[in-house]
């Protein structure tokens, strides 16, 4: 029954928002790039081990956690115990933090993919331009990245405005097979240069002589605890509105698969095309733009086409993962007010939040990644920053509490109550009662004080 917080719709709503949360613009370039750059195929099964032994399993604590209180992360903690509200805090800055720096990236999307529509119709702004080149006049300019950090903002706060039904379930509906769609078109393509066999050795060599095996384990972890939206209050927040017949265990291994498949999906769309035009993988997120630029631009026309559909794919990921986090964040404020009595106003609730970020954010808007001489706290620039705030303590600070809390604190039966009901099985049940004893929150804190570490290093 629809609830005054709102309900999934259906099982395969809640999938396609919960994998749209885990799909972002962070699978587009870090899981290829991270993936070639610490062993390849190596890289991609420490990757899966940690989804297996730490992934799946903080997962479905988020997802119980989240169902038994039918409370966004603040206040499902508090229901365990007040002085456990700071877990659920952290997930909620986290989301918070993240989108502040999140949605300038966004900006950049919608900016390149009107740029290529405008040169599709004969503007001519990309000729004689290289792709460095033209992303620093995108950057460094200060009108142009708050403008579109701005509309990326607005879009997502429009979409969190209609709802869980009505809004991010039924925009997922459309924006992930979109994505799947576009993905296999650029896919097609990129596999089909010349040269492009050299981008899939990137991805899946061995790299045996290069290979850190810690320094693996570190970017693995990030990877998994970002791009699966662990620790930042996200499936805590979703799970709050799934029905009590849902299978979690089963959902908690779905995402994780769909998450990774696109992730690697995304690589046989990017790397192949970058190694066959001869440029350099190794540029992080400005492969979107720089790197991809030069690419897009040197196929003629029909490149034009691809750079436009490519950056709405990449648009539609960036919303995907936007939307939830910025519910987080509103799913708190919501959840306060109804507990005080009132209405949740979901409209004014989403406005006040979403203007919030819009703020945080213009620092990193100016900040021109890094490059405009602004003052840069802890000697980084402030998206750094605003990462080591969030995936550097945040996130996995609250995966280790939230394990030891299960492991050692409330006991496994706790989630075993929600997971069972409806006649659910509880599979693996010994292998999660390990796991969360000991395995999770020891790879956990080994990512915590590496990533932590890795920032102050940079």
């Amino acid at each position: 029954m629809e609830n005054k917080r709102g309900q999934w719709g259906s099982n395969l709503g809640f999938l396609m928002a919960a994998i749209g949360s885990a799909v972002g613009l962070g699978n587009l370039w870090g899981f290829p790039y991270k993936m070639g750059a610490n062993g390849g195929f190596a890289f991609l099964l420490i990757y899966l081990m940690l989804v297996a032994f730490c992934g799946i399993i903080i997962m479905s604590i988020e997802m119980s956690l989240g169902r038994k209180t039918g409370k966004s992360p603040v206040l499902a903690f508090a229901q365990i115990g007040k002085q456990y509200k700071f877990i659920g805090w952290m997930g909620v800055l986290s989301a918070f933090v993240i989108l502040s720096f999140y949605s300038t990236i966004g900006g950049y999307v919608i900016k390149y993919m009107v740029d290529f529509i405008l040169n599709i119709f004969g503007n001519n702004s990309f000729k004689g331009v290289g792709g460095a080149e033209y992303f620093a006049s995108v950057f460094s300019n200060p009108v142009t990245s708050i403008t579109y950090h701005i509309l990326f903002m607005v879009i997502t706060i429009g979409i969190v405005m209609g709802g869980v039904n009505k809004g991010i379930e039924n925009f997922n509906k459309i924006a992930m097979p979109s994505l799947l769609v576009m993905l296999l078109v650029v896919i097609v393509r990129s596999v089909t240069l010349p040269g492009s066999v050299d981008g899939i050795k990137f991805m899946f060599s061995f790299s045996g002589a290069e290979f850190n095996f810690f320094k693996a384990v570190r970017a693995a972890g990030g990877q998994m605890l970002f791009s699966l939206s662990l620790g930042m209050g996200c499936l805590i927040t979703y799970g709050s509105y799934l029905s009590k017949k849902e299978n979690i265990v089963k959902n908690a291994f779905i995402i994780p698969i769909a998450d990774t498949v696109f992730a690697l999906m995304a690589g046989f769309a990017i790397l192949p095309a970058v190694f066959a035009k001869g440029l350099d993988p190794a540029s992080g997120p400005s492969l979107l733009f720089q790197t991809l630029h030069e690419v897009f631009n040197s196929m003629g026309y029909i490149g034009l086409i691809l750079g436009f559909i490519f950056y709405m794919l990449a648009l539609f990921a960036a919303l995907t993962s936007s939307v939830s986090l910025l519910e987080v964040a509103c799913a708190h404020f919501i959840d306060t007010r109804l507990e005080m009595g009132k209405s949740g106003n979901r409209r004014m609730v989403t406005a006040i939040v979403g203007t919030a970020v819009i703020i945080f954010g213009i620092p990193v808007a100016l900040d021109a990644l890094g490059s405009s001489g602004m003052y840069q706290p802890l000697g980084l620039c402030w998206l750094d920053f605003y990462d080591f705030l969030s995936e550097g303590i945040m996130m996995p600070l609250a995966a280790v509490f939230m394990s030891l809390l299960m492991g050692w604190k409330i006991g496994l039966g706790y989630m075993e109550n929600e997971i069972t009901l409806e006649g659910n099985k509880f599979i693996g049940k010994s292998f999660f009662a390990i796991c969360i004893k000991y395995i999770t929150p020891l790879l956990m804190s080994f990512v915590l004080i590496s990533l932590a570490l890795s920032f102050f290093n940079r």
